[in-house]
């Protein structure tokens, strides 16, 4: 088994930086006093929907089998489910280290992940990341990807002690979105969370997937300020070389 849930995590005999991270994810998902912005999020920990992960030296290969085994059962976890992954700690990645660099780090992951692979990327997603309809897909399957770091501060949520993704089904996103009078609630109410748990305004490149100004690429890893790379790192799909 390469993904976990809580409860077996909490049975497990955890490395000192695993245990860490999870103690440190589960106050971050229940912080009562400064709760995380996405509600989505914390209710997916409270209904246990989440599964969890550990990558070591940022090895793409031990992502993609997780991944792999998530793709194959996240329709039956639950209506937020999302993958959790930890990374762990390098002697020189640390909060120090400039944003920049764990940007490079998670585009050289999804880029290997593509590599890896051992599906057709899907018909329907377009092949350019600078296509609004694009997004990372993986085992035929469409997924949202969030990464978090060490080195971000001003913008807190996209914070944490260590190299992080989670990594949600656009299925999960879609169910979400079908009630349009609640999306919009939660919504509201999401963006409130976040101007005050950041110490700074609300990322422009956070937008809705599907709109014509809007790209995905962009709100995968956010910057620490209001600046965004102008090409995505993502190389072109080689549909070719898939079976």
């Amino acid at each position: 088994m390469s993904i976990y849930t809580k409860e077996t995590l909490k049975q497990m005999a955890l490395e000192h930086w695993q245990k860490d991270a999870i103690e440190k994810f589960e106050a971050k998902m229940t912080d009562k006093s400064k709760p995380f912005p996405c509600i989505p999020a914390t209710q997916g920990y409270q209904l246990h929907h989440f599964r969890y992960g550990f990558v070591r030296n940022y090895n793409a290969k031990q992502l993609a089998i997780m991944l792999e085994d998530y793709s194959n059962c996240y329709r039956e976890l639950g209506a937020f489910t999302s993958l959790i992954i930890f990374y762990e700690p390098l002697c020189e990645l640390n909060e120090k280290t400039p944003v920049e660099k764990f940007e490079q780090l998670f585009w050289e992951q999804l880029n290997d992940l593509h590599d890896l692979d051992q599906r057709k990327w899907p018909n329907h997603i377009p092949s350019s990341a600078h296509n609004p309809l694009w997004e990372f897909c993986f085992h035929g399957e469409q997924y949202f990807m969030f990464c978090a770091t060490p080195s971000h501060k001003n913008r807190f949520s996209r914070h944490f002690p260590y190299f992080m993704l989670a990594i949600t089904p656009r299925f999960v996103l879609e169910q979400f979105s079908s009630n349009e009078v609640m999306v919009t609630k939660i919504k509201a109410s999401i963006r409130k969370r976040l101007s005050e748990y950041d110490t700074i305004s609300i990322h422009p490149n956070l937008n809705t997937y599907g709109k014509n100004d809007n790209y995905e690429w962009k709100q995968y890893f956010l910057h620490d300020d209001d600046t965004t790379l102008s090409h995505c790192p993502f190389h072109s799909v080689k549909k070719t070389s898939k079976d």
